[in-house]
């Protein structure tokens, strides 16, 4: 709800003055409790809130328990919370040298050193790691229980950073096989590609498929390993736009490549959480304008922000069910929140 102060400078009309809009914007950014604007929104835009249906299976990962589980959370609410906060570019999301860890999740990540229950910044030495595509929490929600998925992490990648959803799949299509008890197990690459076969899932799976095994050095629940049941871990591949990669390291600059391409997801993604409904053809143009304006900035965090509070979606939105008259000033600005 807008405070005092919001509400004081709406009584003598002053809020709608720009250097006065403006600076609300950034006082309530800078206020504690923007921290909504992590919890809620980097939880929906990341699906960070399914880790809390997520049931590694026992056997495979018995280390896993509900400490880990809130650790993981933590480590990406940080990362956001540090680029909103520090006002860095949006990118860093994806390209951050640093992280946030305790001491379990810090030994869960092989990083020694580290100990106690308070989360600090550490540097980030291995490359892979960088960013969000190395943080533990996208990589157990975007995997099944008992093995990674290929297909999640890179339907995960489409959605959230190339902002290129899959289609839904075709009806009826069959299971991916499973390795059974008493033959040679196939690695997981062996048996996407039999399910490929499949001219139905082919056209699918030859976008995402590429995509996910680029993170399959990372097992079920954001372990590195080299090997899997099968043997040697490949994580080569070839994206739908020709680029090779082989790793998450050359993932990841494969999909900076257009550093557009994600502000521009973001802003989307962060334009839906403020206008409180999907965007439909019309608001595009905002969106790629608040992208153009905010490029000079390198997309820094309250470029993009700015961009939204002073866009006309947002100025004249409307509460549900009122007359269709703009919102005062102060309700939109306060729903930033």
């Amino acid at each position: 709800m807008p405070d005092d102060e919001l509400l004081a400078l709406a009584e003598h009309g002053k809020l709608s003055e720009p250097g006065v809009y403006s600076a609300q914007v950034a006082r309530m950014l800078a206020d504690p409790r923007a921290s909504a604007l992590v919890e809620n929104f980097a939880g929906q835009w990341l699906f960070l809130r399914n880790l809390a249906s997520v049931r590694p299976n026992v056997e495979e990962f018995a280390d896993f328990d509900d400490n880990l589980r809130q650790a993981m959370r933590r480590e990406t609410e940080l990362l956001f919370t540090n680029v909103m906060r520090e006002n860095h570019s949006v990118l860093e999301l994806l390209t951050a040298d640093y992280t946030f860890v305790n001491e379990r999740l810090a030994k869960h990540y092989g990083m020694p050193g580290i100990y106690g229950s308070q989360f600090r910044k550490v540097p980030v030495t291995q490359d892979s790691r960088r960013g969000l595509l190395g943080h533990a929490s996208i990589l157990t929600i975007t995997s099944y229980p008992n093995r990674t998925s290929p297909v999640l992490r890179g339907k995960w990648v489409l959605e959230n950073v190339l902002g290129t959803p899959a289609p839904a799949p075709p009806p009826n299509v069959p299971a991916l096989a499973e390795n059974e008890a008493g033959r040679v197990a196939r690695t997981l690459r062996e048996r996407l590609a039999e399910h490929r076969a499949n001219p139905v899932c082919a056209t699918c799976h030859d976008v995402m498929d590429p995509i996910g095994l680029g993170l399959e050095n990372f097992d079920a629940v954001g372990r590195w390993r080299t090997r899997e049941a099968g043997g040697e871990v490949d994580a080569s591949g070839q994206l739908a736009n020709g680029t090779q990669i082989n790793g998450a390291s050359a993932l990841r600059e494969a999909l900076l490549k257009d550093p557009e391409q994600f502000a521009r997801v973001f802003t989307a993604k962060l334009l839906t959480y403020a206008l409180g409904r999907g965007l439909e053809t019309y608001d595009m143009p905002t969106v790629r304008k608040i992208v153009r304006d905010a490029e000079g900035e390198n997309y820094r965090f309250s470029a993009l922000v700015a961009g939204i509070v002073n866009s006309v979606p947002f100025r004249m939105r409307r509460a549900q069910g009122a007359e269709p008259e703009p919102a005062p000033a102060a309700t939109t600005v306060a729903s930033a929140e």
